[in-house]
């Protein structure tokens, strides 16, 4: 794997300051206020959506964004919604109040998202979506990962596993008020279905992607095709382990490819024990670095460099994004996620995962 660098023009020393703090954790889900040398004459606000969609908010985007902007010298406050949509509005207008010039946003679903957004421009406060577009907003810039991309991977990564003979696929997909997870459905059905080999016989959305909710609703899909369901497309690692544990109770967990997404400590994990087939990385000190920069384009009154547009139909306009790379990991390019620092060997090579790091060469 290598390396997939901005396009915009961001710094190498602060690439590896935050690729060294990739696997720390923080917990605390209240404010978090920092800034370093005050370079920057202006205030941003980050809010992450909740700790449950995803480990990746709190283990690796805080402790990044709070490295990209001390580099920086910016003045931040990150906090977390929980994913409560009021929660994120009421730390959204409390940030507002409280001087922040730029406001960064993962927003919940759209609609709450764009009234934040609608609230901030009455105020003067510009809008960078950070990782999901609102649909129907006002932010000036999105920061992303080209997500329809990420689903070609998992589609293409389901494909491999699952190999030319005949199979019964299933898809549990993220949130259904997440443009993300739309993108990332619309890029594996664009492999899969192309591939006749393959029946889709059962597809739903995990609402808010709750993990207890995605296990309820495989095991439902499991029942109703009375277990002839050969390859599962989960859309991010949480699904996958839903998905993994209903396998397991049924003892074919790591007879069924499963796919998933965000490199997590547990998805690669399941990687290595081999009941979960593939997922995807992306390296989020990249996103941290973009909305970093963008950040201070705006401070300063500048256009922040760009590498292309994302669609926004129910607001009828292009928003200029940073989209970067995502990569796709199996169990033979596990040790590239290591080496580029976003887990680490201690946190991946525990107890029964020891012997299969050996093997691999992590250390």
């Amino acid at each position: 794997m290598r390396r997939r660098l901005l396009t915009t023009a961001v710094s190498a020393s602060v690439l590896f300051t935050m690729a060294a703090c990739g696997g720390g954790g923080g917990g605390d889900t209240g404010g978090g206020g920092g800034g370093g040398g005050g370079e920057a004459a202006g205030k941003v606000g980050v809010i992450l959506p909740d700790t449950e969609s995803s480990v990746r908010w709190e283990s690796a985007d805080r402790p990044l964004l709070e490295a990209a902007f001390e580099e920086a010298g910016v003045e931040y406050d990150i906090q977390n919604a929980e994913g409560d949509a009021q929660r994120m509005a009421t730390i959204a207008e409390q940030m507002i109040t409280g001087g922040v010039t730029v406001l960064a946003i993962v927003n919940l679903d759209s609609a709450s998202g764009a009234q934040i957004q609608q609230q901030a421009a009455q105020q003067g406060v510009q809008t960078i979506d950070y990782d999901r577009l609102t649909l129907g907003g006002q932010a000036e810039y999105y920061v992303s990962f080209d997500n329809t991309q990420v689903g070609r991977l998992q589609g293409e990564g389901l494909a491999q596993c699952l190999g030319e003979q005949p199979a019964n696929i299933a898809f549990l997909n993220g949130s259904p008020d997440d443009n993300n997870a739309t993108l990332f459905s619309e890029g594996a059905h664009e492999v899969l279905d192309a591939m006749t080999q393959y029946t889709q016989v059962a597809e739903q959305a995990v609402p808010g992607w709750d993990n207890q909710q995605a296990a309820t609703i495989f095991e439902q899909m499991y029942t109703q095709n009375d277990g002839n369901i050969q390859g599962v497309l989960a859309a991010n690692d949480g699904l996958a382990n839903a998905v993994i544990s209903v396998l397991a109770r049924n003892n074919v967990a790591g007879q069924v490819p499963v796919t998933g997404q965000d490199a997590t400590v547990e998805g690669l994990q399941n990687i290595l024990a081999g009941s979960q087939c593939m997922t995807v990385y992306k390296p989020i000190a990249e996103e941290a670095n973009a909305l970093a920069e963008l950040a201070i384009a705006l401070i300063n009154g500048e256009e922040g460099e760009t590498n292309g547009e994302a669609e926004d139909p129910e607001g009828g306009r292009s928003v200029p994004a940073v989209l970067l790379d995502p990569v796709s990991v199996t169990r033979d390019n596990v040790k590239e996620v290591v080496d580029d620092g976003f887990v680490t060997a201690a946190d991946l090579c525990t107890g029964e995962f020891a012997a299969a790091c050996t093997e691999l060469g992590i250390q």
